[in-house]
């Protein structure tokens, strides 16, 4: 209930009063008359009566719910579309330029690592770079392993990206694999983004020479233990939809992976971590590695760096 402003002025005396009184007749200083026998009734009605607007509180709205169709970013909203700033500012000056004006560049080393199992020992890679805008942007991928001074498989994917959602991007290029075996090359097309509870996502579909098709799919996902320490779980799957013997490469379910890696951030950008990865192979690609004399399964120890700039 509001105080009416003629008792709150009575409210104010009294209080000065009560402080100066107190200072210097602190034995003989009076109660504060009630507010509400000091003032006429005809006081409380003119105040009661002004004009003063109340406040509308079913005006106030909090924000929340989805992204607004015409978002500016997909990957971290800038706002500004609605505003006139920018590039949609009316009139030929331009006061303010935002990100989606200007080109970026990435690169992640996300593992460089030394890797121990049944085989021996083995060097991995793995890496993404990307150069452009908000909405259009050419990334690169690459992964591979090096075993005893030999590089035993590689892929490269030279990609051009488009945002379509938010955190959300469209990817269409071209994927090369060398090392053991003749070297083929790929038409890819695929999604990358972050799924619902921060599932790092990265799925694509392959179209090569003599009818042959792939799939890989790769999911990732981070636990911060503490503001540094961070635990990493990842797996990733590989199908193919004609077997290709020359690489080792049966039909179907090829080979899948899974592993947990725990890093240490100095910083954000650098990174050193430990781990574990489980791999395996299926069906008539498993057949062709025991036929080569290889292991159809292996678990590997590794220890590594991933950082970015």
């Amino acid at each position: 209930m509001a105080v009416p402003a003629a008792n709150a002025q009575s409210d104010h005396g009294s209080h000065i009063g009560m402080a100066t009184g107190a200072a210097s007749h602190p034995q003989t200083h009076p109660a504060p008359a009630s507010p509400k026998s000091e003032q006429p009734e005809t006081a409380s009605h003119e105040v009661h009566t002004s004009t003063t607007a109340p406040m509308d509180h079913g005006a106030m709205r909090m924000q929340g719910g989805p992204a607004p169709a015409d978002a500016r970013d997909p990957h971290a909203y800038s706002g500004g579309y609605q505003l006139g700033i920018g590039k949609y500012a009316p009139g030929p000056q331009r006061l303010l330029r935002l990100n989606d004006e200007h080109s970026f560049g990435s690169v992640l080393i996300d593992n460089l690592e030394r890797s121990r199992g049944k085989d021996g020992n083995s060097a991995n890679y793995g890496m993404q770079a990307w150069f452009g805008r908000d909405y259009d942007r050419v990334v690169l991928k690459a992964e591979g392993d090096v075993t005893g001074g030999k590089l035993e498989e590689a892929r490269t994917e030279l990609l051009w990206g488009h945002a379509f959602a938010s955190y959300w991007d469209a990817q269409v290029g071209l994927r090369h694999d060398s090392g053991e075996g003749p070297d083929r090359t790929w038409l890819a097309v695929g999604v990358q983004g972050l799924a619902p509870y921060w599932f790092e996502v990265d799925a694509t579909a392959y179209v090569g020479n003599g009818g042959r098709t792939a799939l890989r799919l790769e999911a990732e996902y981070e636990v911060l233990l503490t503001q540094k320490l961070v635990l990493q779980p990842s797996t990733e799957w590989a199908f193919y939809g004609k077997a290709d013997p020359a690489k080792g490469i049966g039909s179907g379910l090829t080979d899948a992976s899974a592993g947990v890696r725990l890093r240490y951030e100095f910083s954000r950008q650098f990174a050193p971590y430990v781990g574990v990865e489980w791999n395996r192979k299926f069906g008539s690609t498993a057949s062709l590695a025991r036929t080569a004399g290889e292991r159809t399964s292996d678990t590997r120890w590794v220890a590594g760096v991933r950082f970015w700039f």
